[in-house]
């Protein structure tokens, strides 16, 4: 059986990381080795990894100075070791069967170099409440024209015809999503299973994408590499609503430039490979200029007023030409007036006895 490598970075997250190793330990493929980094925990997390899984050979773990969840994920692939490499948040865990799944849908389309899957959702309380939820966490699924993501598509059982009867019959498709990307993110991480091969010409992530959105320039290339396959089931249980979430409320500036910062080399780069018409292209970035446009001004930026000016000139849209005006009055004065606004719309609302 080929080795496969589990990358799981983690910082401060003690409360949580077992359930995620122990989910990748129980895998129904057992050639799997964890390699666990920590990113400058101060939490137990050392004395966590030795105390439980120190007699464990299957787990690695790895301590550096703080630097970021790329910077450990890119520590983590380094030190892996395996012919398939998972990727796996230490807030999420996964299906017993997941891992079996991806290997045997990889050994029979040697073309994929990476396959993905959807997920369940839970909150808080360990409930799951979207039992698939990627389509609904990545807004660009909507924009893809429809019927251009995938070129062929065949079912689990076709593949592996003894796996568990609930997902025998979802679909595999794979195709080339290059092009299709550009829209915004595809494909969640902790569903994500690489070939060795696809992995060195991917390179990692990318150390200078702070804060939230730097998985979207990793699966972006990945992407860009050649055929990538995805499974229509939920494979992982993906943890929503805990206070240190890179998603959570606020990150909007940081996942706003992010975006930016990775579509736009790529755009300059590789305009000849991209199969998007001009005008679709343009309403995408029309689209995050006004995103980013709009979370700086909410953080009261000046750099905001650029933003906004850029996509109004790429989309001329109402909305933008009002926030951009905005933007031209002090900042602090326009946070006053939309913090006033919501306040009359809450008085306004009528009383529910």
């Amino acid at each position: 059986m080929a080795l496969l490598s589990v990358v799981v970075p983690t910082f401060n997250r003690a409360y949580c990381l077992p359930r995620a190793i122990d989910s990748a330990l129980a895998q129904t493929y057992h050639e799997v080795e964890i390699v666990v980094v920590d990113d400058g925990s101060t939490d137990g997390t050392a004395e966590l990894i030795a105390g439980r899984y120190g007699r464990d050979s299957r787990v690695r773990y790895l301590n550096q100075e703080n630097a970021g969840v790329s910077a450990a994920r890119n520590t983590g692939l380094r030190a892996a070791r395996g012919q398939y490499i998972a990727l796996l948040d230490s807030d999420d865990s996964w299906k017993p069967w997941k891992c079996e799944l991806q290997i045997r849908c990889l050994e029979a389309l040697p073309e994929a170099g990476m396959v993905w899957t959807d997920m369940e959702a839970v909150g808080p309380d360990g409930q799951v409440f979207n039992p698939k939820f990627l389509k609904r966490m990545y807004s660009a699924y909507r924009d893809v024209p429809e019927g251009t993501l995938f070129s062929t598509v065949r079912n689990v059982e076709s593949i592996w015809p003894d796996a568990p009867a609930h997902c025998r019959a979802a679909s595999v498709s794979t195709g080339d999503l290059f092009s299709n990307m550009i829209f915004g993110n595809l494909v969640h991480t902790s569903t994500v299973m690489l070939t060795r091969e696809r992995l060195e010409r991917v390179q990692g992530f990318r150390e200078d994408l702070p804060g939230s959105g730097e998985d979207y320039d990793f699966h972006l290339r990945t992407c860009r590499e050649g055929v990538v396959a995805f499974v229509d089931t939920s494979s992982i249980q993906y943890q929503k609503g805990m206070p240190d979430q890179l998603t959570r409320p606020g990150m909007g500036v940081w996942t706003s430039q992010n975006f930016l910062k990775t579509i736009l080399p790529v755009l300059e780069r590789d305009r000849a490979r991209i199969t998007l018409p001009q005008d679709q292209i343009d309403r995408v970035l029309a689209e995050g200029y006004l995103w980013a446009g709009e979370e700086l001004l909410k953080a009261r930026k000046p750099e905001a007023r650029l933003n906004l000016w850029r996509s109004l000139r790429l989309r001329p849209q109402s909305r933008t030409a009002i926030l951009l005006a905005a933007s031209l009055f002090p900042l602090s004065l326009v946070a006053h007036l939309r913090g006033a606004y919501r306040s009359s719309k809450q008085a306004l609302r009528p009383k529910v006895a």
